[in-house]
Order: C-alpha cells, then structure tokens, then sequence
C-alpha cells in the first residue's frame, strides 16, 4: 500500500485535494472516480509510507458523538456508506479526527467491511463501538445500531459533562484559596516580619509559627515544588499501574461523600452498556467481555469477569451478578424480571436511567453542600494568615520595646 497525493475537482466543479491510501496510482484514480471526483493530478507522496503509523492527537469525545449521530442519519436516510464517510470526512474541522476518517473510507472502499476499517483506531473507536457495528453489518441493521450507539454516547457524554460541571467550581475554589494563601506566606508575611523585628521583642506565637512557614518556603521554594511535582507525577504513575489502580478504585468507591457517586457512577455505565450491547444482538459472554473492559472501574471490571465465569459454568445473569456486593440488590431483582420476561435490555435501560436520575440529585445536593463549605474554607484560610499578621498590632503595647 502507498499514499498518493491528489487534486481533483467534484460533480459542481469545486476543488478538492487530498491524500489517498492504495495499491498504485491507477488503483487510486479509480476509487477517486467512484466517489464522483474528476482526478486532475494525482503522484506517490513523498517520505511517507502507510505502514508506518503516524503520531495522532487524541479525538475529542464531542466529535465522535457528532460523527456517530450524523453517520446515523445519513445511513438511516439511504445513502451509501462510502458517500457518507467521505461527507463526513470533507466537513469534519478535526485536524485529528480527519486522517482517521480518510483512513476507515478508504479501507471501506478497498473492500474491508466497516467494523474492520474501524478497528484499526482502537484508540479512537473503542471495542464496544466496533462491535456494534459489526453486530449491525452482520444483521443487516446498521442504520438502526448507528442510531442506538449514537444515542447511548451523547447519554454518556452528557453525564460525563455534569459530573465535570459539578467537580469544577471545588477544584476552581480551593486552587484559588492556595494560591491567595501561597502569595500572602511568600510576599507579603516577610514585610510583616520585617517590621516586627524591628520591635524587639517575642512576638505571639500564631505569628511566630506563620513566620517560620514563610522562612522554610521562600528558602526551600524550588525543591518544594520539585517535591511536590514528583509526588504528583509518582501518584499518576502508580495510578496507572495495575496494583496502583485497583487500590486507587477500591478507595474511590470507600470515599465517605464522593463513594456513593462513583458507585451509582459506575453501575450507571455498566447498565447503560450491557444495554446496548444487547439489544445490538452482541452475544452475552462478548458482551460481558466489553462491559468489563469499559467499565472504567476495576472492582467493576473483576466482578464482570467472575460473573462472565458463572454463567459459562451454567448459572443465570440474575444469580450470577447478585454474587458481587458492588451490584446493588434493586439492579438484580430487576435483572431477574428481565430474564423471566426476556426484556432484560429493557431492564438494564430503566435501571441506568434511574441512576442518572440518582446522580443528578446527587450532584445538586453535593454542589449545594460544597458551596457554603468551600466559602468557609477561604475564608478560614485567608483569615488565619491575616488574623496571625494583624495579631501583633492588636497587643502592641505589650511588644514594643521603647
């Protein structure tokens, strides 16, 4: 395979140029002429080769809700597959996201079936969407799975936004509270500290100890950010190990505010899965395998694999989830009457619904909290460091030394 470098013109006359992946140039001009291009010039592009893989940035969750709701329409409305993507490709704005279209419309029109042109970016189409695609070419239903995968990415990306909305303003406040608290201990206490040596005399304690702080921070300022930057780097780094995020999860889910969230979190995200994997025709054990995998939490992720275990051994999907504690009761009972009405997708679809719902409530209630909590927090931080300051000032007569 090569890449060939083309200029050509539409059915309206309008300039198009780009690059193409294929056997030899004659190879490419035809596949230029089934997309209804008129080929002006095309040659071998220069110092590339379409084996070597390029350095790609990373496609942002937006753009594939996007790509995934408009391919579903246009399927849906009876145009081709390979008009589509090229459509899709030439509007996208993504510099990311456009080689990666170019790419998958190009294995497509070479022969490759849409699912295996999508498997080659794991990175930007994942396990879970590529098996329903192929669970939609292989019975005939694409458009109908495009619409469901759509549907259950901008479910997903809309509770990703919320949770991130609500994270936010904390993170925003107490980054604010630090550095206001950093500029006062490291700029202003050392003028304070100056005018009180001149006094002579043993200054409160408070004040003392603030002056200390400022003492070993301006001294050592340098090596305690190098300190706390390898902490932070050394934290993400065992995060992402295996040991490292399994212990990082299990604290997540144990946290005595936030665990209850990441828990509806992740059962939310399981249910909503499972659910469209089903309904996709995905068969059980492969869908188990996708939901383990996606689960973005591995407590989640071995209960899903132990539970993929029982179920081989014979057991049923109800009995096999209500072995796991990090099921809750109510999503197996549910579970249960799924099975015996064989609407178990219908099921998994309420129950992740009404964790949104649950996680919504959540977040207010949590935002409401954190909010007049965060304002004390400042306020305690920034009133500390002043009250310390100002502290000398209000026993002046009992420190000056005339």
């Amino acid at each position: 395979m090569a890449n060939f470098t083309y200029q050509a013109r539409d059915t309206s006359g309008k300039p198009k140029g780009g690059d193409i992946e294929a056997q030899d140039q004659q190879a490419a001009a035809s596949m230029l002429m089934d997309r209804g291009l008129m080929v002006i010039s095309i040659r071998a592009s220069i110092g590339r080769k379409s084996g070597r893989k390029r350095r790609q940035g990373k496609v942002k969750s937006q753009d594939l809700v996007v790509f995934t709701r408009q391919l579903a329409t246009m399927m849906d409305a009876g145009l081709p597959l390979v008009q589509t993507l090229t459509a899709l490709e030439e509007q996208t704005e993504s510099p990311v996201f456009k080689p990666v279209l170019r790419n998958v419309t190009t294995r497509v029109e070479q022969g490759h079936s849409f699912s295996e042109a999508l498997s080659e970016h794991p990175k930007v189409f994942t396990k879970l969407y590529v098996s329903m695609v192929e669970a939609g070419e292989t019975g005939g239903l694409l458009a109908e799975i495009l619409d469901r995968l759509a549907s259950y990415l901008e479910s997903t990306a809309r509770l990703k936004k919320k949770v991130k909305s609500a994270m936010s303003y904390p993170v925003i406040v107490c980054f604010i509270a630090l550095s206001i608290a950093l500029f006062l201990i490291v700029k202003v206490i050392p003028i304070f500290a100056g005018i009180y040596k001149d006094f002579g005399a043993q200054l409160p304690t408070p004040t003392q100890i603030l002056i200390d702080i400022s003492d070993i921070i301006r001294a050592y300022f340098v090596l305690a950010i190098g300190a706390v930057a390898g902490v932070i780097f050394g934290f993400v780094k065992f995060k992402q190990t295996k040991r490292g995020m399994a212990i990082w999860d299990r604290t997540k889910l144990r946290m005595p505010v936030f665990g209850k969230l990441v828990h509806k979190i992740a059962i939310s995200r399981f249910s909503r899965t499972f659910a469209a994997l089903l309904r996709s025709g995905v068969p059980i054990l492969e869908t188990l395998r996708i939901v383990g995998q996606s689960a973005g939490n591995t407590v989640v992720e071995r209960a899903v694999e132990k539970t993929a275990a029982s179920i081989e051994r014979g057991d049923n999907l109800a009995v096999a989830l209500g072995q796991h504690p990090i099921f809750p009761p109510m999503l197996v009972r549910m579970v249960s009457a799924g099975e015996q009405t064989g609407k178990v997708d219908v099921m998994l679809e309420k129950i992740s619904d009404f964790y949104d719902e649950e996680i919504e409530a959540t977040l207010s209630g949590l935002t409401s909290l954190i909010e007049p909590l965060l304002i004390v927090f400042l306020g305690v931080v920034v009133g500390t460091i002043v009250i310390c300051m100002f502290l000398p000032i209000f026993k002046l007569n009992q420190i000056v030394q005339f």
